[in-house]
């Protein structure tokens, strides 16, 4: 099928790409957007590659944020949004993990550094022309994630490619071609040699984009990177991830009957990993990311019956998690807990299930005549626990008798 003969490209990209040209730059759309919207998803985060150099692009563009620059990256600010401009490059030098690149490169060159054939692919947005000198766009037919050029050398140049490949695969449910599979599975030890910043990073793209969790969760495995990463992901062929055998369809983006699961990478790492703490502090995930993690692993996961009892009782145990773990169960079973319009009733009605939820305060016991100690939070918990199990004792007057009997 051949190339469209022109791509819905936003004013605001318009724009950069005539400021380049008329100064003299050659200027073309690159990248994931122009794989997107091949693909016929809608995507406005358009990229821009030109022979212009970041001081120029600076020059040329009133508000600009180097967020790249010794890789040639500027993002220019529009009426809109900001879109990164990137200078044509190559590269030079190169660990698997850092590059360094030299501008002055060709448009041909500057795809030739890119990783897969479907994201280099580039269309000027003025003249309506194309460049895909590697056949990008047969691959996007074939539903195929091909190397640019010699595998090896792609995935040597960056092992963080090995990701992003089977990445791709997840989310748009293609194939990878077989030298490129064999290529990435030699190269998966390099992989050690990568940030925690960046495989958390592919490793969150990856849950909020697959078509199917469980794919994704193959690919990691079948690939060697769990191993490497995050050997406490549950496999799926295992006995305790019978589960997500079974409620597959829960991870599905579309399809008929399947229930589009809230693509939250914390709550799904947690669902999908033996010990989702560890997992995210070697990720090195922030503080709060691991603390919902932690606060989903301690539970307890559901109340023990569906009484408004039970289930205040869980509420006060669980505390700001109660929404996640319901989101997690929703996410284990496919459909939502029995138990969460019983929430909701709590919650209308105004019923108490923390210490803040309490008719008094700590200011109120010394009121009393009870003195700020260990004993006072005591007395609160206890009074907590007395109108959980009996809402209607939640008064001023009554809690503040109580507190008295129990100093």
């Amino acid at each position: 099928m051949p190339l469209p003969t022109t791509l819905p490209i936003p004013d605001d990209v318009l724009r950069i790409a005539r400021t380049l040209e008329d100064a003299g730059y050659e200027a073309w759309c690159v990248g994931g957007a122009i794989r997107d919207t091949l693909l016929g998803e809608p995507n406005t985060d358009f990229d821009v590659a030109t022979a212009a150099t970041p001081e120029v692009v600076q020059r040329l563009f009133k508000h600009t944020v180097p967020v790249g620059e010794r890789f040639g990256t500027v993002a220019v600010r529009t009426a809109q949004r900001y879109h990164e401009v990137t200078t044509f490059r190559r590269d030079v030098e190169t660990d698997g993990r850092h590059a360094v690149v030299q501008f002055g490169a060709s448009l041909e060159e500057d795809l030739a550094r890119r990783d897969f054939t479907i994201n280099a692919i580039a269309f000027h947005p003025l003249k309506h022309e194309w460049r895909d000198p590697f056949h990008g766009r047969a691959d996007l037919e074939r539903r195929l994630i091909r190397a640019v050029g010699d595998p090896t050398a792609r995935f040597r140049e960056d092992y963080l490619r090995i990701l992003r490949g089977i990445r791709f695969v997840a989310r748009f449910d293609f194939k990878t071609e077989p030298l490129t599979w064999t290529a990435a599975v030699e190269a998966v030890p390099g992989l050690a040699n990568l940030s925690a910043e960046r495989v958390r990073e592919e490793w969150f793209k990856g849950l909020r984009t697959a078509r199917s969790v469980r794919r994704l969760v193959d690919l990691w495995w079948a690939v060697g990177a769990a191993a490497v990463w995050i050997p406490e992901l549950v496999q799926t062929s295992e006995a305790a991830g019978a589960w997500l055998q079974h409620r597959s369809a829960s991870f599905e983006i579309g399809g008929e009957g399947a229930t589009k699961a809230p693509r939250d990478p914390v709550l799904l790492t947690a669902l999908l990993c033996r010990d989702p703490v560890a997992v995210l502090a070697r990720l090195k995930a922030s503080k709060a990311e691991i603390a919902r993690a932690a606060a989903v692993v301690a539970g307890p996961a559901e109340p023990e019956g569906i009484t408004p009892v039970a289930v205040r009782r869980w509420l006060a145990a669980v505390g700001d998690a109660a929404d996640e773990l319901a989101a997690v169960w929703t996410l284990r079973h496919g459909f939502p807990p029995l138990w969460a319009p019983v929430v909701q009733g709590i919650r209308d009605r105004g019923e108490a299930v923390s210490r803040k939820d309490l008719a008094i305060t700590g200011t109120d016991l010394q009121a009393a005549g009870i003195p700020p100690s260990p004993a006072m939070g005591s007395i609160l918990e206890r009074l907590l626990m007395q109108v959980v199990d009996d809402p209607s004792l939640n008064t001023r007057e009554t809690l503040l008798a109580r507190a008295r009997a129990l100093k």
